[in-house]
């Protein structure tokens, strides 16, 4: 009984977070538009897949990939042996990166665009190679971005003066990349925080701060997603300047 109140409960959520969505495209396609809704059946079966999809994502969230990078994150800091948390560190940025869907999507489709743009050959080997080495490209920049995190996190170092810096260095690659680049490399930079990117590095984050004396998991365990933020853009913009 208990289980179905759970799950009714969750599901329930789910449609209360979506609802604004919903209320918004429909002021706006009867007040505004003044037109009925095209496949209002197919529409409405696709919003019920929506809600149980984000309710089994969110469950799984706090079923699995939550606890699941708390729990490294503490029995790395309880060996004390930071040079294996640092490679972990990288490898879970870099793996939950090149897994991430959305910067598939968005490597395949400027790889398309640059083509088209006579960037590169229009061939199928030439955008295989251009999309995958921006992946590869984005993948390593966030790796590097969660071990400097994670060794923030260790050292206790404030974490605005590192972002101030890296800001810094987004501003003057800016100013040198090809303007082509420029918005591939700003859009990785939000597409690499996405489902698989954000639990897991969180978790990561939380549980080493909470796991290390003198480290508070509000102050110390966020911002590790600031950087996985920040590092695709001037990476992605020193590939522009190499491709």
């Amino acid at each position: 009984m208990k289980s179905f109140k759970a799950v009714g409960g969750a599901l329930f959520d789910s449609l209360r977070d979506l609802l604004p969505i919903i209320l918004v495209i429909g002021f706006f396609q009867f007040a505004v538009l003044q037109q009925p809704i095209p496949n209002f059946g197919e529409i409405a079966v696709g919003i019920l897949f929506v809600v149980i999809g984000l309710t089994l994502f969110v469950q799984g969230l706090n079923m699995g990939l939550f606890p699941i990078g708390e729990s490294m994150a503490y029995a790395f800091a309880s060996k004390g042996n930071i040079f294996w948390l640092l490679c972990f560190a990288f490898a879970l940025g870099f793996g939950t990166t090149i897994a991430e869907p959305a910067l598939i999507a968005v490597a395949d489709e400027a790889a398309n665009v640059a083509a088209n743009g006579g960037m590169i050959a229009s061939d199928e080997r030439a955008l295989e190679s251009y999309a995958q080495g921006l992946r590869y490209t984005v993948a390593i920049s966030v790796g590097i971005a969660i071990v400097i995190g994670v060794f923030r996190i260790v050292m206790g170092w404030p974490i605005q003066y590192l972002i101030v810096i890296g800001y810094l260095g987004v501003v003057i690659m800016t100013i040198f990349a090809p303007k082509e680049i420029i918005g591939i490399a700003y859009d990785s930079g939000g597409v690499t925080t996405s489902t698989i990117t954000v639990p897991l590095v969180t978790a990561l984050g939380v549980g080493l701060a909470s796991s290390i004396e003198g480290r508070n998991p509000m102050t110390d365990g966020f911002g590790l997603i600031a950087f996985a933020s920040l590092t695709p853009m001037i990476f992605v913009m020193g590939y522009g300047m190499l491709v």
